[in-house]
């Protein structure tokens, strides 16, 4: 017997980030060239613009939810590389400026912001954080020991990635409805606003 398959769409998440750090960008006070800009923000803000748009109909329909994964590095002016909390920021006003725009649709969007997450972008050995600490001209491992009391994380460790799944489950959730346009740090006390 074949299985009924439900095509309606309840919730996006959109998951993409890091990127490339090139050596020669470490050097250049701008983190790089116009390719690099422009890789970050592809990879972490247009991915989510084209991504929503195509699934904007089905969640309408199924006044679902929309669940962005940004960066505490988006909230800290210097943050490195710059191109990444850049098109983090640019994530948080989209995020946002497409929430006051759906709301009425009944799609609730909203984001989620963690900081130095235990991940095979921070942790692999060829990955993203690797890239940054052979530019910085350090250790892999001394880099991705400090992170936590680098970034401000009171905790001293890097996140687990399941409490940044549980902040989007809840936001998901329609149990939450009046969840509209925020934007959940998950980041161990790293960011110092009120």
């Amino acid at each position: 017997a074949a299985l009924a398959v439900d095509p309606r769409l309840d919730v996006l998440v959109n998951n993409a980030g890091g990127g490339v750090m090139p050596a020669e960008a470490f050097g250049n006070p701008l983190d790089g060239e116009d390719a690099h800009w422009s890789g970050a923000f592809a990879l972490n803000l247009d991915a989510a613009v084209r991504t929503t748009r195509a699934a904007l109909p089905s969640l309408i329909e199924a006044r679902g939810a929309v669940v962005n994964i940004s960066s505490d590095s988006s909230r800290r002016p210097g943050s490195e590389p710059l191109p990444y909390s850049a098109a983090k920021a640019a994530l948080n006003a989209f995020t946002r400026g497409l929430a006051e725009r759906m709301a009425g649709s009944g799609v609730r969007v909203n984001a989620v912001s963690p900081s130095a997450t235990r991940t095979d972008l921070i942790e692999g050995k060829d990955a993203y954080i690797a890239q940054v600490a052979a530019g910085l001209g350090v250790e892999h491992d001394v880099l991705v020991a400090s992170l936590p009391k680098q970034t401000g994380m009171l905790t001293g460790t890097l996140i687990d990635p399941a409490e940044v799944a549980r902040a989007v489950l809840l936001l998901a959730s329609p149990t939450m409805p009046s969840a509209i346009g925020g934007n959940w740090l998950v980041d161990a006390g790293a960011t110092k606003i009120v």
